[in-house]
């Protein structure tokens, strides 16, 4: 990959939700959504759950969306070794100032491409399914990381709900099996331009 990877890291139940039904302040993760991250009462070992959990800190840049940002007490402006926060927004407020290393933009691409130059090289971290889908719609995603865990919620908030992305291509890279947990990463294959000689008509859908 040519560029600095943005990748999502994210939690989800085999019918794809990221968190329980109720998901607000004091209940951040929903009813029941807690059962998504029992896999990081491994994160300090040396399995492959310590392994993925390693790699997501040692990202050099986050980009986060606003509602996640906040869900999470806006990590206390540290999300992890003080890299920059990014966080998208539809409206920034001039009289609200993030805490700690964390900026607003509403603009995806700014968002995007600052984070990158800020990661030094390093991988930019993802967090929040309004944020992945910007950044999918914009062709600024490269990779997504899904920590498939083996229960059914049945109810809750979706990573990827209708909002039309179209149909996007992805590519296994690889799988790794923690305990209660498959780590599923995949790149984004960017669409095919058309060939301009090929007539309106017969060149595929996007």
């Amino acid at each position: 990959m040519s560029r600095t990877p943005l990748r999502l890291y994210m939690s989800m139940s085999l019918d794809g939700y990221i968190t329980g039904p109720d998901d607000r302040p004091g209940q951040e993760l929903g009813r029941g959504g807690g059962r998504l991250f029992n896999w990081l009462d491994d994160r300090m070992s040396e399995g492959i759950n310590g392994q993925v959990y390693a790699e997501a800190c040692s990202t050099g840049a986050v980009i986060s969306g606003h509602r996640t940002f906040e869900l999470a007490g806006r990590w206390n402006g540290d999300h992890h070794d003080g890299v920059p926060i990014h966080v998208l927004t539809h409206t920034i407020d001039p009289a609200d100032e993030p805490p700690g290393s964390a900026k607003f933009y509403s603009d995806v691409n700014a968002c995007a491409n600052e984070a990158r130059e800020a990661a030094g090289g390093r991988g930019v971290l993802v967090h929040g399914a309004g944020a992945a889908r910007a950044l999918l719609a914009a062709g600024q995603l490269d990779e997504l990381e899904l920590h498939l865990v083996p229960v059914l919620l049945g109810d809750g908030r979706r990573l990827f709900e209708p909002a039309g992305l179209g149909h996007i291509e992805l590519e296994p890279v690889r799988r790794l099996e923690g305990r209660d947990v498959t780590h599923l990463r995949y790149r984004v294959v960017p669409p095919i331009p058309p060939d301009p000689r090929t007539p309106i008509g017969e060149r595929p859908a996007a």
